[in-house]
């Protein structure tokens, strides 16, 4: 299959071959399809090895496909089973669906946020598999990059709805279309619990990751408005556990220690050769590390100056 532009407007306007800084292999999708190929290739010989009575394929396996929970889950696997493959076709079209739908995102958004992109969306779809698919369908190792492509899938459609697909390089259909309807058929799969070995939770989990990516890219869902609160929430909180030090004081004030008191008017330059010992005690090991003592006599001396 292959796509092409029929119009639309600026929104859906594809840049050049050749020029406007396109390129046909750009750099992360160049490197995602060579990093597949040699792990391809080291997992089929890897057959031929073995360490400790037991293949390398099937430790490459145990440690790096993206394990259930509670059968050998580690962290690592959620990116790792990315670029672990079954078989050459199953690499082959994974590889091929993500050059065709992801070169244009990468020429359109960046090497950076393309990569971000593309594991955010596989590790958010082995995350969705790993909860979902025991559910329906049981529980198994998944590997390949079906997850993070159906993201890129999902991402083009969204950014080129009306941009023509030909299926079978014979059959026009827009590519909200074609996405759309591997989606229903996606989830009808998923939910019917078929056992065709495909992991059909990942590739939707893949998906639904990328749809609230492009509505947190539109604004849609104000990521960065929550962000940007958070921020400024951890910001007055930090503010406040500084100020908490003078709170502390004030409490002090309520006591009033009359000791401290009188021996600062009895003997003023004593007391300030305490206060510059006690402020620089603060400069090196903070407020919080000061003796009930010490910040007694430092809030003191700051009602005296007043």
């Amino acid at each position: 299959m292959r796509y092409q532009n029929y119009g639309g407007g600026p929104q859906y306007q594809r840049p050049s071959f050749f020029g406007g800084g396109f390129s046909f292999f750009p750099p992360i999708i160049k490197t995602l399809i060579i990093s597949n190929i040699v792990v391809f290739l080291i997992t089929m010989l890897g057959g031929v090895y073995s360490i400790g009575g037991t293949s390398l394929s099937n430790i490459i396996m145990r440690f790096f496909a993206l394990m259930p929970l509670g059968w050998g889950f580690l962290p690592w696997q959620l990116v790792t089973y990315l670029f672990l493959h079954g078989s050459f076709f199953h690499l082959f079209f994974n590889m091929f669906i993500l050059w065709m739908f992801g070169m244009e995102l990468e020429n359109m958004w960046g090497a950076k946020k393309f990569l971000t992109f593309y594991l955010i969306c596989g590790a958010g779809a082995g995350l969705i598999h790993m909860f979902v698919s025991p559910i329906f369908a049981g529980i198994a190792p998944t590997i390949g990059a079906s997850g993070a492509v159906y993201g890129v899938l999902l991402a083009f459609a969204m950014m080129f709805p009306d941009r023509m697909i030909y299926l079978y390089f014979l059959f026009p259909v827009k590519a909200k279309y074609f996405v759309g309807f591997l989606i229903i058929l996606g989830l009808f799969m998923g939910i019917s619990g078929t056992r065709d070995g495909i992991a059909h939770f990942a590739h939707l989990g893949g998906a639904l990751i990328a749809f609230l990516y492009i509505l947190a890219e539109r604004d849609r869902i104000p990521v960065k408005r929550w962000f940007s609160q958070f921020k400024r929430k951890q910001s007055s909180d930090n503010l406040r556990y500084h100020r908490g030090g003078v709170q502390d004081a004030k409490y002090y004030d309520i006591k009033e220690n009359k000791q401290t008191r009188q021996q600062m008017k009895d003997d003023p330059g004593i007391d300030q050769e305490r206060i510059d010992a006690i402020l620089d005690k603060i400069s090196k090991s903070g407020y919080q590390n000061l003796t009930e003592e010490e910040k007694r006599i430092l809030f003191e001396a700051s009602q005296k100056l007043k």
